[in-house]
């Protein structure tokens, strides 16, 4: 008798793909290189954005236009001729990456389930920014958890879990890629167990021994640097927010006798013992911002109103004698 492969047990199994960003994409296209039958993807409405008011569309969508996939762009999940049509699609189970909140019409739908992949190790960090939380609580490993969706957000019964470490110096933007790709292979196999039957999704409440720890969306108000936090801390903040939204501070020009906000984007831990709690100093290797104790050194720095860049240009034009913390 001829073994059975992965694909015979996918042939006669399908999905529907809910996701919008470039995260969600890497997972789509895994599945659909590996053969999954997607009847049917599931993006936000193309909506305008920028001076001109350009027609923007997800990324999900341009990929699947690219791929020749059906797509579905509803504004209301609720709609009835929405869930007429995703039910026509007659699909064994939904997949979603980085969508929108899903009514229990939509979730409950396919025999299989509703699955996500959320990039935290659940049930810590639920929430909408985990690997932002995760590098700025100074946590040295993270992963992707693939689980079913239940009415309480990130709460649902988990199927699979896959660890990374965190760099010392690694930058939200540079874990975000890493985890996209582990997320691509957790996904692909969490379909494929699911295809073949008996899945043991693990309750979350079992795993809860302490307080979990939450993920809440970021706003700009977040974003501000604490100069009386610890260079630890505030090292794992500027790297947990770097690219995006990027951590932010108020400097004051002493000279021009002006504030100027500027976001930080690059930074290391300095063993440099902090000689004055407010004046902003500079060495052979970066821009030195006090801290509780010891210096953090600036790599990239974006002035109010100007481009992003290195230290090196940054000092060129504006000597750090002149800038300060705090305002008089």
């Amino acid at each position: 008798m001829a073994k059975e492969t992965d694909l015979d047990n996918m042939k006669d199994f399908s999905i529907v793909f809910m996701g919008t960003p470039e995260f969600a994409v890497a997972i789509l296209d895994k599945l659909h290189t590996e053969g999954v039958s997607v009847k049917g993807v599931v993006t936000a409405p193309d909506k305008p954005s920028g001076r001109g008011q350009k027609i923007n569309e997800s990324a999900v969508k341009k990929y699947a236009v690219e791929k020749e996939l059906n797509i579905l762009q509803p504004t209301n999940l609720k709609d009835e001729g929405f869930l007429a049509d995703l039910k026509a699609l007659n699909a064994d189970l939904f997949v979603v990456v980085a969508f929108r909140m899903l009514p229990q019409s939509v979730w409950t739908m396919p025999e299989k389930g509703t699955i996500n992949l959320h990039a935290s190790l659940l049930p810590n960090y639920r929430g909408a920014a985990p690997i932002n939380w995760a590098i700025i609580n100074g946590e040295k490993e993270t992963g992707v958890t693939t689980f079913f969706i239940e009415q309480e957000i990130d709460t649902g019964k988990i199927i699979e879990q896959a660890k990374v470490s965190i760099g010392e110096n690694e930058t939200v933007g540079e874990l975000y890629g890493r985890l996209m790709s582990l997320g691509a292979e957790v996904m692909h196999s969490t379909v494929q167990k699911i295809a073949k039957g008996g899945i043991d999704a693990v309750d979350q409440e079992t795993l809860i021994s302490q307080n979990i720890l939450p993920a809440p969306k970021i706003f700009k108000k977040d974003c501000e640097m604490d100069f009386t936090s610890s260079v630890e801390s505030l090292h794992n903040f500027c790297r947990g927010l770097s690219p995006y939204p990027a951590a932010w501070c108020t400097l004051y020009n002493k000279d021009k006798k002006e504030e100027k906000s500027y976001k930080v984007f690059s930074t290391e831990k300095t063993t440099i013992e902090v000689t004055s709690q407010e004046q902003v100093l500079s060495d052979k290797e970066g821009i030195l911002f006090p801290t509780s104790d010891y210096y953090l050194r600036v790599l990239e720095i974006q002035p109010e109103g100007k481009r992003k860049m290195n230290f090196k240009d940054f000092l060129a034009g504006n000597p750090v004698e002149n800038l300060t913390t705090k305002g008089f």
